[in-house]
C-alpha cells in the first residue's frame, strides 16, 4: 500500500523523518526528546500502514520499515502544507533542497542518515554516573537499573552491560541483587545484569 505524505498528520511525519535520522530503532523516551510525542493513536496508525516496527516492551522501541524510508524520501519534494507552521515551511525548504541534492547525486536516504557509533566504554561509564547523578535522592542511594536503562535509552544493552561489570570492579560501586524478589517486576528483572551467579537489580555509587 502506498502512503501520500498527506494522508499523514505534521506528528506523523516528524516522528518518521526522526527515525530516519536516526536510522536504528530507538525507545519511546528518546524518541521523545528527539521529536514531538507519539500518542498511541499515531502510533497504532504508523504501525498499521507498515510505516513504523514498534516492538513491545519497556519501553517501547520504534524504528522505520521500507516503507517509511520511501515515505520520508517523497516528502524530500512534496509541497508545504497549507496550514505548515513557519517552522514547518522552512522545514519543507530544507527537505527540498535535499531533495534536489539526493537526486543529482543519486542517492538513498539510507545512504546518507547512518546510526552512530557505538559509545566507547569510558564514555558509557561517564554516562551512567551522569545518569545515577540524576536519579539518586542522595549520594550513594540505590536506583533500580530499570530506571537507569530507561534513562539511557540510546545505549546499546552490550555497551551498558559491559561497562557495569567493569565499574562493579571499582571501589565505591555496588550492584546488588533486590532483597525481596516479590516486589521485582518483569521490567526489573529485564533489567538485571548477572554478574557471577546473582543478578543484580540495584546500583549505588559513593560520592
Amino acid at each position: 500500500m502506498t502512503v501520500a505524505v498527506d494522508e499523514l498528520s505534521g506528528t506523523e511525519q516528524a516522528v518518521l523523518l526522526v527515525l530516519m535520522s536516526e536510522a536504528r530503532p530507538v525507545p519511546n523516551p528518546e524518541l521523545e526528546r528527539l521529536g514531538p510525542k507519539l500518542d498511541r493513536a499515531s502510533r497504532e496508525r504508523l504501525n498499521r500502514l507498515n510505516l513504523v516496527d514498534t516492538a513491545s516492551g519497556r519501553p517501547l522501541v520504534h524504528e522505520l520499515t521500507d516503507e517509511g524510508w520511501a515515505v520520508c524520501r517523497s516528502m524530500f519534494g512534496a509541497e508545504v502544507p497549507a496550514r505548515a507552521s513557519g517552522q514547518g515551511r522552512a522545514l519543507y525548504t530544507v527537505l527540498r533542497a535535499l531533495g534536489r541534492y539526493f537526486d543529482s547525486a543519486d542517492l538513498r536516504p539510507a545512504d546518507v542518515f547512518l546510526p552512530q557509533d557505538p559509545a566507547p566504554a569510558d564514555t558509557v561509564e561517564a554516562r551512567i554516573r551522569d545518569s545515577y547523578g540524576r536519579l539518586a535522592h542522595r549520594p550513594g542511594g540505590w536506583v533500580t537499573l530499570t530506571r537507569l536503562r530507561e534513562d539511557l535509552p540510546d545505549v546499546e544493552r552490550d555497551a551498558l552491560d559491559v561497562a557495569l561489570v567493569r565499574m562493579y570492579q571499582i571501589a565505591g560501586v555496588s550492584l546488588i541483587p533486590e532483597e525481596n524478589q516479590k516486589t521485582l517486576t518483569p521490567a526489573d528483572r529485564d533489567a538485571a545484569i548477572r554478574i557471577g551467579n546473582q543478578h543484580k537489580h540495584l546500583i549505588a555509587i559513593e560520592p
